[in-house]
């Protein structure tokens, strides 16, 4: 997987402004606007840990970037509305 460019609107403002967090929320992001993942699906493609996977969804989850929904035993992660709009506006 080629390394993205980082994006710094592709989350919200109020968390803090961590380089090496900032590219995985990026790639996390670009990944579940493709489709919605499992952490260990995340965890697969990135090549992180499911800890790190779940710290930095826990902080996009708080901005209102992505949410989760439980089927069945498996929980997906996908984009909300408003984090499709930031992507959108960071790429602009």
């Amino acid at each position: 997987m080629q390394r993205p460019e980082i994006i710094p609107r592709a989350y919200l403002h109020r968390i803090r402004n961590v380089r090496k967090g900032l590219r995985t929320r990026t790639r996390m992001i670009m990944v579940l606007e493709e489709s919605p993942s499992t952490v260990k699906e995340l965890s697969d493609r990135l090549g992180l840990t499911s800890s790190a996977i779940r710290r930095q969804l826990r902080n996009l989850e708080a901005e209102g970037i992505v949410r989760h929904v439980k089927t069945g035993r498996k929980t997906v992660w996908k984009l909300t509305g408003a984090g499709q709009r930031t992507l959108e506006e960071s790429m602009a």
